[in-house]
């Protein structure tokens, strides 16, 4: 095999590193896999837009010391830098620079690199970026965290009019009252189109110390993240570690954990919130592993192993409370047929369940079992059952008590299989389920525009199938989508043709499906590609976060950051923020399926929902599902509801509820535990 062979297998391979890659490489002879995957030849990405020429640009900042005045930001030269002042006495954060550059331009990025000279004083973690046109009027377009070491960093955000870039240092990693810069550049969009409030508003962009691949809402609507063993990479690491992050949108701070005590690199897993809000991470780089995060204690804990080691296999918590998982092929034992296993968390117990086969499930992939069972589409049912939806056009029951069973639920239309396709299951009273877009393979292969909606009945039985009235505008593959309060599927990102850590191809249009159009309509356009390993969540506060990206080393394919997409939901017609209703009171936060709920409001609401809390990871969010609530009038500003009682439709867990005025616009959530 030529090393040229070598480089194109790694970079479609594109999943994660596993024993067996190696030990295959290896036998090739090829033993650098980190450089190989990395190359840069087989990873064209477009730049995140013209570099603009500084000459005659001027700056201005809040302290210096004498020698590292702040003008060494943009001098050229990387051996120099501006330092916030620090003798005799040190100015404390945070530390204020901006740079004017003489004209409006239309600017799309900032990237800073940090001092060169060795010294880590002054690393930037915490920082905001805002814009001005005139030094008076500023509009924040990134903030976040970096992650603290000196390669440059870079944050992406929607095209701006801006003569003015301000940079605001917030925090440093070793709580120093330091700042200090080599160079600052300014990148330019070569268009410009004006945010259209009908469509949604994308930005601000939320800068990440990781390349968060896989993700979770906490109860408290903050937003778990995690890489692998290294922030921008997967393959080579010393095993059973992973970077962590929790970002806080209260806040907009982001705090850093690196997780070593579950001996687990949980790059690639399957992820599950359970009925406690814990979130269950199985597999993937340590394809035995089982790894617990629990949001109470703000820990993580060890879990036993899987039966079966596995990596890129789904799971979803059952009505039962039980984690069903299956499927994962890619890392662990690939002569192992990766048949289902259930996790009881009150015993701490993985079991196999012999009657729940996977190759009912396979998907036709070019390239075998290998990719044909990754990422199952499983939405938890009725009596314990799980209905497998896709990638492949077969679906299929699974019922995880006892030793496990199978049947067949109907194939799901006369197109092709979806793989890192969308399901999203948008009216779980109703049991429906819109699965849209994916490929036949895994990768090097055009995705589609199909889109359909099933309908689970009773476990067991075969599903409806209906194709959508119209398909999605355009095709995708390693797209994310989420439920909105309103029943509406919103979807972000995706790629024309399946093509692991390369954002050709990228979609950027954004598409809502609206259940009672049964159409899909475009929304609005960002400028950040979306597609392999990039995820989306719906926030406690109706927006949606979509990021990520890459996990590739070296290449130009690795975005730090989620993007915020505001539906036009918040807005009025004329463009201005909309007024929200309020949630002043509910009677429990703690309630049983069946039980009544009152909910007291700032005003008069038109209809309610729950939404529970979701992970992603893949495409995959199994967790994440939508129950319509029909209200009743109980006094003055106050409605009552009665939840259903199935917990196969209203899966115990945490939810966020959400009510709407007439308008549609929603309030902030309320979290509320359904046990």
């Amino acid at each position: 095999m030529t090393l040229t062979v070598i480089l194109l297998s790694m970079t479609l391979i594109g999943g994660c590193y596993s024993t067996n890659l190696a030990e295959s490489l290896i036998a090739e002879g090829i033993t650098d896999f980190n450089a190989t995957l990395l190359g840069q030849t087989l990873l064209a990405a477009p730049p995140i837009g013209t570099l603009l020429n500084r000459a005659g640009w001027t700056v201005t900042c809040d302290s210096s010391h004498a020698g590292n005045e702040c003008a060494k930001v943009l001098d050229g030269n990387v051996n120099t830098f501006w330092h916030s002042e620090y003798q005799p006495t040190a100015k404390p954060l945070p530390h204020t620079i901006t740079i004017d550059m003489k004209a409006v331009k239309t600017a799309n990025g900032l990237s800073m690199l940090p001092r060169q000279d060795g010294n880590t004083n002054g690393l930037i973690a915490g920082h905001t970026i805002s814009v001005s046109q005139d030094g008076r009027n500023w509009e924040l377009v990134a903030f976040g965290t970096w992650y603290a070491d000196n390669t440059e960093k870079i944050s992406e955000f929607e095209a701006v009019k801006a003569r003015y870039m301000r940079l605001v240092h917030t925090t440093e990693p070793k709580n120093q009252a330091f700042t200090a810069i080599a160079e600052i550049n300014v990148y330019a969009s070569a268009s410009y189109t004006a945010p259209q409030a009908n469509l949604g508003i994308w930005g601000p962009t939320i800068d990440t110390p990781i390349v968060p691949v896989a993700v979770a809402v906490l109860p408290n609507g903050n937003v778990l993240m995690w890489s692998s063993y290294a922030k921008d990479s997967f393959v080579n690491g010393p095993g059973g570690v992973t970077l962590t992050a929790i970002y806080n949108p209260n806040d907009r701070t982001i705090t850093q954990r690196t997780v070593s005590n579950t001996r687990h690199d949980m790059f690639c897993p399957g992820c599950s919130i359970d009925f406690n809000g814990r979130v269950i991470v199985t597999g993937g780089n340590s394809a035995p592993r089982t790894s617990i995060y629990d949001p109470a204690s703000n820990s993580w804990i060890s879990a036993p192993d899987m039966n079966i080691a596995r990596g890129y296999q789904s799971s979803c918590t059952c009505s039962s409370g039980r984690v069903f998982t299956i499927g994962g092929s890619w890392s662990g034992n690939q002569n192992v047929v990766k048949n289902g296993e259930i996790y009881d968390t009150a015993t701490n117990k993985w079991t196999l369940l012999p009657g729940c086969p996977v190759k009912p499930m396979l998907t036709a992939d070019k390239k075998g079992t290998y990719r044909a069972d990754n990422h199952a589409m499983l939405f938890a049912w009725s009596n314990d059952a799980v209905l497998q939806a896709g990638p492949s056009t077969a679906m299929n029951w699974y019922t995880v008590t006892g030793t496990g069973g199978q049947r067949s639920a109907g194939s799901r239309g006369g197109g092709p299989d979806a793989m890192c396709g969308v399901a999203v299951m948008f009216d779980a009273v109703g049991g429906k389920i819109l699965v849209a877009g994916g490929s036949p393979n895994y990768d090097d292969t055009a995705a589609t525009t199909n889109a359909y909606v099933i309908t689970i009945g009773q476990p067991n039985a075969n599903v409806a199938v209906k194709a959508t009235g119209n398909k999605m505008t355009y095709p995708r593959i390693f797209v994310n989508a989420v439920v909105l309060p309103n029943g509406e599927v919103f979807i972000c990102g995706g790629q024309g043709v399946g093509l692991p850590f390369q954002d050709t191809g990228a979609q950027l249009t954004s598409e809502i499906y609206s259940p009672k159009d049964d159409r899909f309509r475009l929304a609005a356009t960002n400028s950040i590609p979306r597609v392999y390993h990039s995820v989306a969540l719906l926030m406690k506060d109706g927006t949606v976060v979509c990021g990520g990206g890459g996990l590739c080393g070296t290449c130009k394919t690795n975005h730090f950051n989620f993007q915020t997409y505001s539906p036009s939901y918040l807005f009025n017609a004329d463009g201005s923020r909309a007024t929200r209703p309020v949630i002043t009171g509910v009677s429990a936060t703690t309630i049983k399926p069946g039980g009544r709920l009152v909910i007291k409001t700032d005003g008069g609401v038109a209809t309610a929902s729950l939404c529970r809390l979701g992970s992603a990871t893949h495409s995959v969010n199994t967790d994440q599902r939508r129950v319509a609530l029909d209200l009743k009038a109980a006094g003055t500003n106050a409605y009552s509801v009665t939840l259903p009682a199935d917990p196969g439709k209203l899966l115990p867990g945490y939810w966020f509820l959400f009510v709407l005025n007439a308008k549609g616009t929603p309030s902030s959530g309320t979290t509320i535990k359904v046990t």
